[in-house]
């Protein structure tokens, strides 16, 4: 009966919905960055996992299919830059220096310390995508030949670190523009960055939104020359 419940896709969708919810609850009632729903939604999963000796094979048969809404989620960014096309076309060509410089940092530092602490080319390409948004950096990660759990856990840490660090580097390095904060959040931090973003700001989280768009398509060229 155990078996059959646990390898029935059911159990993998159901888990981590409920997993979500509670993320979500924990978030609302700490109202702490670190307390991300997908993080908490994260080590629960695995926590049922272990303490119930339940293989990932059975989890990944309900799993496999929420992830087949990654690329629909990667389509649906395109909506986002068009809902804000009046900011973008009044900032176009900020948003476009600052998500280009941000990507090519992204990708540049990553590719040069990979190099230097002579890591596998799999793992090297699983992490060059680690600033985009999940459903970019997986596709990026597949095609490339990179280990897709690697790539989608950069850009968990990534986006986490992101959203709890980007306040304090706006004061450190007195950015005080509205439109740089919420483009390097953005870029660097993807959707995790971007719920911080919208903390700081209404312009904040616009731009943060449109720069995950606009960082992906540029993440996407710049990775077939890498």
């Amino acid at each position: 009966m155990f078996e059959t419940v646990v390898y029935s896709p059911l159990f993998g969708i159901v888990l981590s919905i409920a997993a979500f919810e509670a993320g979500i609850w924990i978030q609302k009632k700490t109202r702490k960055a670190i307390c991300n729903p997908l993080v908490i939604a994260i080590l629960l999963c695995i926590a049922v996992l272990v303490l119930f000796d339940i293989p990932l094979e059975a989890y990944n048969k309900g799993g496999d299919i929420i992830n087949l809404f990654l690329g629909p989620a990667t389509a649906v960014l395109a909506l986002n830059i068009y809902n804000q096309m009046d900011v973008l076309k009044k900032h176009f060509w900020p948003v476009l220096a600052g998500c280009t410089a941000g990507s090519i940092t992204s990708i540049g530092s990553v590719f040069l310390l990979c190099k230097a602490f002579g890591l596998d080319d799999s793992i090297t390409k699983a992490l060059l995508p680690k600033s985009c948004t999940t459903p970019i950096a997986v596709g990026i990660a597949e095609s490339q030949g990179g280990v897709v759990a690697i790539t989608m856990v950069a850009v968990l840490l990534t986006g986490l670190i992101g959203a709890l660090a980007a306040p304090l580097f706006a004061k450190v390095f007195h950015i005080k523009s509205p439109v740089a904060q919420g483009l390097a959040t953005g870029a660097c931090s993807h959707a995790l960055g971007t719920t911080k973003a919208l903390e700081m700001g209404e312009v904040q989280g616009a731009m943060s939104g449109i720069s995950i768009g606009v960082c992906g398509i540029i993440t996407v060229i710049l990775s077939l020359f890498l």
